[in-house]
Order: C-alpha cells, then structure tokens, then sequence
C-alpha cells in the first residue's frame, strides 16, 4: 500500500469519527431563539423609533451598569433612523434630544489648564462612557467575566436580535438535577452543553449553558415615557431592537439603496432583452 494510500484512508476515517461523535459532543445544545417579530427583519424592514427610544432607555438604565458601548457617539443617536432623529435640526450633533442625553453622561477627561482629571457633561461628539476604568476592573466587578461590549452584538452572535430577545427574556428555574456553580446561572438559550453537570437521564440533558450574567431585567423596572407596559418581554425585544440598531445604524439606508439597485438591473435588464430581440428580429441564427 503506497504512503498517498494510507494518508487517504487515514483521513477518511477521521472525517467519519468526527463525523460519529460530533452528536454526542453537542448533546443538550442552546435552544433556538425564539422571534421577536421585529420591524425591521426582511429586506424591506424598517426600525420603530418608538421602539428604538423605549431601547436606548432600557440600556441606559439597565445595561450601561455593566455593559460598554464603544463604537457609539451620542451623535448617532440623532442621525437619520436613529431613536431621536429630528428632520428639523440642524444636524445630529444640534439635536436638542441628543444633546440633553449627552449631557446626562458624566465622561472622565483632561481639564486643559490644570492638567488633573475631572468628570464633565457629555457632548453630541463623545462616545458612550464606559462603566469600567479598563477591562482588569470590569472582570474584578463581575466574578472574573469582564461584560461584553454592546456596539456590534447581533452581528457577533447567531440568531442576533432575536438571541438578544430569547437570552434576556430566557431565564428562569433551572431543572432539577443540574448542578450550577456559584456566580454562573442557567439559561436555555446560552450556547453550551450541560451533560457534565447534569445528574438526570443522559438521554434528557436540558439545552442551554451557563453565563455569568443573573437576570437583570424585572418588570416595572423601567417606566416608558409613551406609555408602554415595562414587562421582561417588552424591555428584551425592545432592548435588543436597539443593540440591533446601534450595530448597523444605516441598515434601513443601505436597504433602500438595495431596492433602487435591484430595480435598476431589472429595467436594464428588459431593455437589453428587448434590444436583442429589435436587433436580432429576423436574423436567422
């Protein structure tokens, strides 16, 4: 048997072992997401700016304690398609709702004179301040699992918005039988495979991981200005719209660009057609 031979073989064989144990490996996998029915899913989906505001107040108010925004300027909030876009101002950076919410931020920086550090009112130009002086102090605060920056979630996880929605509105009383170490938490929805803590029937392993996050979001916990019931479920679709948002805030744009391109390929694409037929009308070929 030539060595090519026995290469061939071998690599077979280790496509179907994988191929056996693969299963067993991902035993008890992550539920998938339920739908948020978002507005803006499909390619001719938009995003609510009603939903969008509820978003950014549930962030602010709840996730910003612990979770970071880098990517993000106050600016964007007031740019077109964006929570607090106003046709009428001047700009985003002059929008008198996203300079009001700048202002609430407190931004560490230099002061220029002294050369000491102070805190001052955020502007339209900053980005969203951090909770944390680096990532070593954000890991120490949360058990040893620094808090994931937000700016391009959906884009970093499978399912996106819908993972957002399932995750936060997901928790609940883990199943009897599943051994959880202090500082984790169950969630059906987390990625992860429970069959080394799980005591029950191996044929049974419940679906989800762990993740070092407790459920933060109550009911009642945030109170909407439009008027809207702050269930778990309302602020976890409405939260997640937002992230959804803030990582691709010219998707509605980019959207109807796609749509004026397609049509356009498409009337070019009679008119070539039918200057064929024009010119070939007759021809035999």
């Amino acid at each position: 048997m030539t060595l090519s031979i026995r290469k061939l073989i071998l690599s077979v064989a280790v496509v179907l072992a994988v191929g056996v144990t693969s299963p067993a490996l991902a035993a008890g996998g992550a539920k998938h997401p339920r739908s948020g029915g978002f507005s803006f899913d499909g390619p001719f989906g938009t995003f609510d700016q009603a939903q969008l505001q509820r978003g950014y107040k549930v962030y602010r108010e709840v996730c910003s304690a612990c979770h970071s925004m880098d990517l993000m300027h106050f600016r964007t909030l007031g740019e077109k398609g964006g929570p607090f876009y106003d046709p009428h101002a001047e700009s985003p950076a002059a929008n008198r709702f996203v300079r009001a919410l700048a202002a609430e931020a407190q931004i560490a920086d230099i002061d220029t004179e002294t050369g000491e550090p102070i805190m001052r009112p955020g502007i339209a130009a900053d980005k969203f301040p951090s909770p944390w002086a680096n990532r070593t102090a954000g890991a120490a605060a949360n058990g040893g699992a620094y808090p994931p920056d937000l700016s391009v979630m959906t884009k970093a996880r499978h399912g996106g918005a819908d993972y957002i929605y399932s995750l936060l509105s997901g928790y609940g009383e883990p199943p009897a039988g599943l051994r959880i170490n202090p500082g984790q938490y169950y969630n059906p929805y987390m990625a992860g495979d429970m069959t080394p803590f799980w005591d029950g029937d191996h044929d049974s392993v419940p679906p989800g991981g762990f993740i070092a996050m407790p459920q933060v979001l109550m009911d009642g916990q945030v109170t909407f200005d439009d008027g809207t019931e702050a269930s778990v479920d309302q602020m976890s679709k409405d939260v997640a719209a937002f992230i959804a948002w803030a990582s691709d805030p010219k998707a509605t744009e980019r959207k109807q660009s796609g749509v004026g391109v397609l049509a356009f390929l498409a009337i070019f694409a009679g008119l070539t057609y039918a200057s064929y037929r024009r010119i070939w009308k007759g021809v035999a070929h």
